[in-house]
This record gives C-alpha cells, structure tokens and sequence, in this order.
C-alpha cells in the first residue's frame, strides 16, 4: 500500500481509483487547488467524480476547503495529525498574482472567545499579497 491509500485508510475512507488520483494529485501539488485546478490536471476522470471525492475527503478531514476570495473553492491536504478541529485551523496565503494559495501551517489559528452557546464550525483566514515567486 502507497503513501495515498495509507492516508485514505487511515482516515476510513475507501480507496477507488478516482479517490486514489484524486488524492495523489493533491500530494503532488502540495498547494491549494480548485475543482477546475483538479479537472485541468486530470483531464481524463470525470468532474462529478472528482467532486464527490473531494466532498467525501472534506467530510473525512482528508482534505480541507478554502475560500481565498478567489471566486473559487480550494482544497488542500491536511497536514499530518491535523483533524480539521477549530485547534487545528490556520492561516492561509492567496497571491493576488499568481491566484496561488498556501496554507500556512506554522501559523494557528488564535482562539476565539464566542458568546454562550455559539458553537465555531469553521474559520477562514486569509491573508493576501505576492508570494516569493512573484515578489
């Protein structure tokens, strides 16, 4: 078993094909992509099929969605022994250049104190400018 079926089985998800493609592209990528990122790349596996996996993986905490005020949903792999808990979540950098986004690992989230019985499900911090490649 690859490093990709290891992760899917780890995290109960079931390893088909496209799942397995899917997952090995983001990998590959090693930064955000969106779900025309994703077609693009794999130009021979079906846009509903890639979607279903992506939502099965975001379900699964295989992957989580960023919204980079791009227009555009991205999906990144979450880092080793990330649960995609509020703990867990971090920033995020979109160049307004080359429309890449990173996430920033090293840099959590702070916690938030919410009012009685609010409860967060989800946080999005982005931060914009040039990545190193386009400064």
């Amino acid at each position: 078993m690859d490093k990709t079926e290891n992760i899917l089985v780890k995290k109960r998800v079931k390893p088909t094909a496209v799942r397995i493609l899917v997952l090995r592209y983001l990998l590959d990528k090693k930064k955000a992509q969106s779900l025309k990122d994703i077609e693009l790349g794999l130009p021979n596996t079906d846009r509903s099929s890639i979607f279903r996996s992506l939502k099965t993986f975001e379900e699964n905490k295989v992957v989580h969605s960023i919204e980079d005020g791009s227009g555009m949903t991205k999906y990144a792999v979450c880092a080793e022994g990330c649960n995609c808990n509020p703990e867990d979540l971090h920033y995020h950098f979109y160049c307004t250049n080359c429309s890449i986004t990173y996430c920033l690992f090293d840099n959590p989230i702070p916690q938030i104190k919410l009012p009685h019985n609010f409860r967060m499900q989800q946080a999005n911090m982005v931060i914009k400018g040039l990545c190193d490649k386009c400064s």
